[in-house]
This record gives structure tokens, C-alpha cells and sequence, in this order.
């Protein structure tokens, strides 16, 4: 009788790679609520995180503008209310319970038609006892806007939950369709309490410290954006999260990705010529996946020199599984000759891979700081009058 043969056990190594794909990467985090979650995830999976919020949001209680917006919604008894976020449909019903309104907005609500941004979105509405009318194809405020559009608002009264993020433009195009439109807003963003932080996230993008910069709310970025701009440094840190404007390896000095959590959060960096990560599915969940694959895809590399092995994961470095610690200009170096695999790079090359000019006395100074921080300093040859390679891995014999 023949046995099913068993699936070979990975090795303690292959193990740790599957466990914490994101070791030896640097993230970071500018969100407020749930950002416990976020990190918690992130460093599960091996990464170092740098958390900065950028905003926080304001509490609702005794908020005499919602409790105002909350009556003019239950006076005007509109015909089509729409619901953008899950967080803010609970904070409105809960607003509206301890100002003495739960009931009659309840109400109200019931004889409207709701639409829906999207399924966390239905679920709130329908955690009330309500049901909703119609729900986005793709969890946008623009598609959402399409459906109600399309659904007929001419001479209509429109309700807008909004989501501390103010979407100007579906406002606008719902007026301009004949609409009378009002707006709740049961949560705002303020500043952080620990907002210190921010400029110290600001100089490590600046500087390429970090591999990826995760955003999970619109506000937030355009709080960051905005704090680079009053910091003096707004230009050289979109310049850092450009993926287009990366050095000619492809990564190392301007490959600091931003990653968002969706197209509404995503919108600033895009108005801002950002190019951000955006996970099919709108989730948390989703947008660390993303982040895994991608800088696992692009962020690591290992090859074999000499005999020894060389791991860059980002910006960190091991050689026979051991840290060693590198200036950024000569990790940029090594990771042009770990990309190469052996061929020979010309001094050209290199100094073009780290963003430098015609300087042979700095290519030469990094050369030399690169083989002082290598345990083995000959990792690194030189080709008399032709250039630098990592040295052929060692054959051993059979």
C-alpha cells in the first residue's frame, strides 16, 4: 500500500518569512482612531512602526452644531438621506440619543429614502431597525452621488452625513441637479494632543527613513501635507513619496510609498501628484495585505556573495542573518550592486543609482564607509579602471 508522501517542513527561516513579512521594513502610521489595531497588525508581522496622528477626532458630546444640524434634518423631513460612513451614522443615532433627538430623527429617517456609501455603511442603518434604498457600486461619495442623482433629486431635499471630510464637489453637483441639500456632521477632526510627533514623521520620509507612510482618512493627509508646507519642507516631501521621481535603481533614495486605505482617502495625495498604494477592498485588513505583497515584491532582496549571504529588506540590512547598520548613501550603494547580481556596475552607474553627479571623490568615500560597516570588507570588489561588483558567490566543492 503506498503511503501519501509528507510535505517537506519549512526551515526556521522559511518559517519567520511566512510569520513576519515585514521584517526589517519601517512604516508609518498617521492614524488616530483604531490605530492601536493598525499597529498592533503591523508589528505582528515583523515591522518597525513610527506613529505620528495627524488628527484626532473631536468628541460629540454637548455639540451644540450637530444637535442644530440634527433638528434642521428632523424639520425639513428630507426625502433622500445618504449615509457615507458607518462610524458616522453610530455617532449620529448616539448624539442624537443623548440630546433627547433619537427618537424623532429615527423617524424622520424612516419615512426617507437612504442610500448607502457602502456594506459598513448599510450595516449601521440597518443596526437602527432602517433599511436602505440603494448602496454604491464601488464605496465612493462620487458613485454614491451618481445613484441619488440618477434616482431623481430635482426639487428634492437631500440629507449628507459627512464624514469629517467634506466632499465639496458631490455637494456641489447634487445642488447644481436641483436639490436642496443639507449636511450633519456627527464627528470633526482637531489636532492631535501629541501632534509634536508630526514634524519628526515629516524628516524621516524627508530623509528616506521610512519604506512606506499608511494613511486611513483624507483629513489626515491633508494634515500632514499642510504641516510640511508650515514646516518649510512641503516640496521635498512630496518629492519623497513621488514613485516616479525614485533613483534610477528603481528604489533606495525616493522610494517612500504612500499606502491609503481607499480613493476618498487617497484623493489629496493624488490632487498632490502622489501616487499611493490603494487596496481593492476599502479595509484595514486589505490595505496591510497590500502593503505585504508590495514590499515584499519590491522592497526585498537577497543574494549570495562570496560566502556569505546578503538580506535587504527595505532600508535594513543583514549578512548571514546578523544586522548591520548602514548609512542611507551606502545602503543605496549595496542595494545597486545586490540588484546588479554579480555584474559589474560602472562609476556612472553608481553614482547615478545614489542621485549624485560627476563626484568620483564621493563615490569613493561611500566605497570606503560601505566596506568599513560589511563584516567582510572584500564583499565588495573592484574592477581596476571599470568599476564595482559584489564578489562571485563561493562554489563549494561536491
Amino acid at each position: 500500500m503506498s503511503e501519501t508522501p509528507q510535505q517537506p517542513t519549512p526551515p526556521p527561516a522559511a518559517i519567520g518569512h511566512l510569520a513576519q513579512p515585514l521584517r526589517g521594513f519601517r512604516i508609518g502610521v498617521t492614524a488616530h482612531r483604531r490605530a492601536g489595531d493598525l499597529i498592533d497588525a503591523l508589528e505582528r508581522k515583523g515591522a518597525t512602526v513610527m506613529h505620528a496622528p495627524a488628527l484626532k477626532i473631536a468628541p460629540v458630546e454637548d455639540d451644540e452644531a450637530l444637535q442644530n444640524e440634527t433638528a434642521a434634518v428632523i424639520a425639513a423631513a428630507p426625502d433622500i438621506v445618504m449615509v457615507t460612513t458607518a462610524y458616522g451614522m453610530r455617532r449620529w443615532i448616539e448624539a442624537a440619543d443623548a440630546a433627547g433627538q433619537g427618537e424623532d430623527l429615527l423617524a424622520t429617517l424612516g419615512k426617507s429614502s437612504i442610500y448607502v456609501r457602502g456594506p459598513k455603511a448599510r450595516g449601521a442603518v440597518r443596526a437602527t431597525g432602517l433599511d436602505d434604498d440603494g448602496i454604491s457600486s464601488d464605496e465612493t461619495t462620487a458613485t454614491l452621488t451618481d445613484l441619488v442623482i440618477s434616482a431623481g433629486v430635482n426639487g428634492k431635499t437631500v440629507a449628507v452625513q459627512v464624514h469629517g471630510y467634506t466632499d465639496v464637489a458631490a455637494l456641489a453637483r447634487l445642488r447644481e441637479a436641483g436639490a436642496t441639500v443639507l449636511t450633519v456632521t456627527p464627528y470633526r477632526w482637531v489636532n492631535a494632543e501629541d501632534g509634536d510627533k508630526l514634524p519628526q514623521l515629516i524628516e524621516a520620509v524627508i530623509h528616506h527613513e521610512l519604506d512606506v507612510l499608511t494613511f486611513t482618512s483624507a483629513p489626515a493627509v491633508d494634515a500632514v501635507l499642510s504641516t510640511a508646507d508650515a514646516l518649510g519642507r512641503g516640496a521635498e516631501f512630496r518629492h519623497a513619496l513621488r514613485r516616479d521621481e525614485r533613483s534610477p535603481s528603481g528604489e533606495g533614495l525616493g522610494a517612500v510609498v504612500s499606502a491609503a486605505v481607499g480613493p476618498v482617502t487617497a484623493a489629496p495625495l493624488v490632487h498632490a501628484g502622489i501616487t499611493p498604494l490603494i487596496p481593492e477592498r476599502f479595509r484595514m485588513g486589505a490595505l496591510i495585505r497590500l502593503v505585504c505583497e508590495y514590499l515584499e515584491n519590491t522592497g526585498a532582496l537577497r543574494v549570495h556573495s562570496g560566502g556569505s549571504v546578503l538580506e535587504m529588506r527595505g532600508q535594513s540590512l543583514c549578512v548571514d542573518g546578523i544586522p548591520v547598520t548602514l548609512a542611507p548613501a551606502p545602503l543605496t550603494l549595496l542595494r545597486a550592486l545586490m540588484e546588479a547580481d554579480g555584474a559589474l556596475l560602472s562609476p556612472a552607474e553608481l553614482l547615478a543609482a545614489m542621485g549624485v553627479g560627476d563626484a568620483d571623490h564621493a563615490l569613493h568615500m561611500t566605497i570606503s564607509r560601505l566596506r568599513a560597516a560589511l563584516p567582510d570588507a572584500t564583499l565588495v570588489e573592484t574592477v581596476l579602471k571599470r568599476g564595482y561588483r559584489l564578489r562571485p558567490a563561493t562554489t563549494m566543492a561536491p
